[in-house]
C-alpha cells in the first residue's frame, strides 16, 4: 500500500491476519482477519465500496442520487465513508434495538438516520421480525426520495466483495497454508463470497458457519432464541443468498461464550472488538480442540467491526 492514499476508499480492503497466540498459543494457529479497521470500523466496508461502485458503473446509480438502507450500524458506516466520498446523500433505516453507538456513529458521518421500533425485539438484542420492520421503512423511503435502495440482503455485489477481495487475500496472506475458514452469517456475503473462493483454491479448506446458539437458522434447527447480543447475525432466517453446499459443518455460540472471547480478545490481545468477533473466535478455538483438522492446523477467522460501535 502506497504510503499517501487518495481517499479513505483507499483504505478499505487488504486487512491484515493477525495471530492471536495468547488465546491459543498452539498447537496450530488461529489467524484473525481485522476488518475493524477500515473507515468505517467493519467488514461491511467492502460491500459499501462495491455495491456503489457497481451501481454507479451500470447506470442503476446516477451523480448526487440519495442512498437508502437498512442497517443494523455496520452497512451503514461503511455506505456513510463511500457515500460522503463519492458525493450521495444517505438515508438509513435502523431499529431502535440496535446500538445507540451505532445510530451516533452514523450520524457523526452525516446519514440521515430513521429509528424504527422495535416488533418483537429488546434494547441490544434485534430480532428477524425488528429487521424485516427495518427493511420495510428503507423500502417506503427510497421510493419516497427517488432514491437507490441498496438491499444488502439480495445484492450480489457484495458477496463479489468478499469473493474477490477478502478470500484472495487470506490465502495469498497465508501462502494457501489454511485448513479452515470461521465466519459467522448474517446477510452471507461475507462466508458465502470468502468460502466460493477459497474452495476455489482448494476443495478440502473447512468452511464452517457461525450462528447464535438458539437462532440456528441455517442448520434448520427450532429457533428458541431470536434475542441475542450478536447483532448484525442470526435472525433466525436463511438469507437469500446462502449457499448450503459451502458449509462444512456449523458452530453454535452462546452469548456467555461470545461476551468471554470478546473481553479475552481485549485483555489478552489489545483488540477491542464486537461481539461477532468473539463469536467467530471462539468458533474458531471449539474447532481446533476438537481435533478434526489434525495435530497443526491453520483456522481464519474474521474480527467483523470495532467494539466501539457497542
Amino acid at each position: 500500500m502506497a504510503a499517501i492514499q487518495e481517499n479513505s476508499l483507499s483504505l478499505i480492503g487488504k486487512t491484515p491476519l493477525i495471530g492471536l497466540n495468547r488465546i491459543h498459543p498452539g498447537p496450530g494457529r488461529v489467524l484473525a482477519k481485522a476488518e475493524f479497521l477500515q473507515p468505517g470500523g467493519s467488514v461491511k466496508d467492502r460491500a459499501a465500496l462495491r455495491i456503489i461502485q457497481d451501481a454507479r458503473a451500470s447506470a442503476q446509480l446516477s451523480p448526487g442520487q440519495p442512498v437508502v438502507e437498512m442497517t443494523s450500524g455496520n452497512m451503514g458506516s461503511g455506505l456513510a465513508v463511500v457515500c460522503n466520498v463519492l458525493g450521495h446523500p444517505l438515508i438509513v433505516t435502523i431499529s431502535e434495538g440496535n446500538s445507540p453507538a451505532r445510530a451516533e456513529m452514523l450520524r457523526a458521518l452525516s446519514a440521515e438516520v430513521i429509528l424504527v421500533p422495535q416488533v418483537d425485539g429488546s434494547p441490544g438484542r434485534v430480532t428477524g421480525a425488528d429487521i424485516r420492520a427495518a427493511i420495510e421503512r428503507a423500502i417506503e423511503l427510497a421510493q419516497e426520495r427517488d432514491a437507490f435502495y441498496v438491499d444488502q440482503f439480495n445484492n450480489r455485489s457484495g458477496l463479489r466483495a468478499h469473493e474477490e477481495g477478502t478470500g484472495p487475500e487470506i490465502w495469498e496472506d497465508t501462502d494457501g497454508d489454511i485448513d479452515a475458514f470461521v465466519s459467522m452469517v448474517g446477510s452471507g456475503g461475507t462466508f458465502v463470497g470468502a468460502s466460493r473462493f477459497l474452495k476455489r483454491k482448494d476443495p478440502k479448506v473447512q468452511c464452517i458457519a457461525v450462528e447464535p446458539a438458539g437462532a440456528e437458522a441455517l442448520t434448520g434447527n427450532e429457533i428458541t432464541k431470536e434475542c441475542h447480543l450478536l447483532q448484525g447475525a442470526g435472525y433466525a432466517f436463511v438469507p437469500p443468498m446462502w449457499e448450503p453446499g459451502l458449509a462444512d459443518g456449523f458452530a453454535a455460540i452462546t452469548d456467555q461464550q461470545a461476551s468471554d472471547f470478546r473481553a479475552a480478545l481485549a485483555v489478552e490481545e489489545g483488540l477491542h472488538v464486537g461481539y461477532t468477533s468473539g463469536a467467530n473466535v471462539c468458533a474458531a478455538i471449539e474447532l481446533m480442540k476438537s481435533g478434526a483438522l489434525g495435530s497443526d492446523p491453520t483456522v481464519v477467522t474474521i474480527l467483523a467491526d470495532t467494539g466501539l460501535k457497542y
